[in-house]
């Protein structure tokens, strides 16, 4: 990935934005909501340094729901906390006047995010959302980002305790919801890749 630096990177100014910032930083946690900043971050980064044509807009939304389900007030007992989150992220934009078909657009990408892969044709947002999570999490393509930039990232929106809270949630998830994908993690040994995660040893 060639230099690319922070405030190059397409932030969207709409109220609908604003309104999802405000949302997320009243319910989520400082650690998550830094996470998911830094999401739409190395989400946008990627998509600028592959000249993929996306929403910025609705990467963003998407960035800032994408984990609104961990959160005890918005928790499900009955779905999975990404769907949940979708969920919770298609009623904020109805409320801010998107259309249906935005909305679902919307809740989809959320969703996907916990997908191994989602491919990029179909859905460019969820394709970088995705990535920009296994990232977040466990480090996966975090050394194709330039250095200069991992560390303007990191030092606008530091790490905190992410490591331990997020586990934390994942694994009451996994407890909870045996059959969903953040049990699979679990099981797949989720506490070992997040504890050799390079942002944390650089951040």
């Amino acid at each position: 990935m060639n230099e690319i630096l922070l405030d190059s990177l397409p932030v969207p100014g709409t109220a609908t934005a604003a309104a999802a910032l405000d949302v997320a930083a009243a319910h989520l946690p400082p650690a998550l909501l830094n996470h998911s900043l830094r999401a739409y971050l190395w989400a946008a980064a990627r998509g600028t340094a592959d000249g993929l044509t996306f929403d910025p807009e609705l990467l963003y939304v998407a960035a800032l729901f994408h984990d609104i389900g961990l959160v005890p007030v918005f928790d499900s007992h009955t779905v999975a906390f990404e769907e949940a989150g979708g969920h919770v992220a298609r009623v904020f934009a109805a409320g801010a006047g998107w259309p249906a078909g935005r909305r679902a657009r919307l809740s989809d990408v959320i969703v996907r995010h916990m997908w191994p892969q989602v491919d990029v044709a179909a859905d460019p947002e969820g394709h970088l959302l995705a990535r920009a999570t296994a990232t977040e999490v466990v480090g996966k393509e975090a050394d194709a980002y330039p250095s200069r930039f991992r560390d303007e990232v990191l030092d606008r929106y530091p790490r905190l305790d992410l490591a331990a809270s997020f586990l934390t949630c994942f694994q009451d998830q996994a407890a909870r919801k045996p059959d969903s994908a953040a049990a699979g993690a679990v099981r797949s040994g989720l506490a070992e890749r997040m504890a050799a995660h390079p942002l944390d040893a650089s951040g």
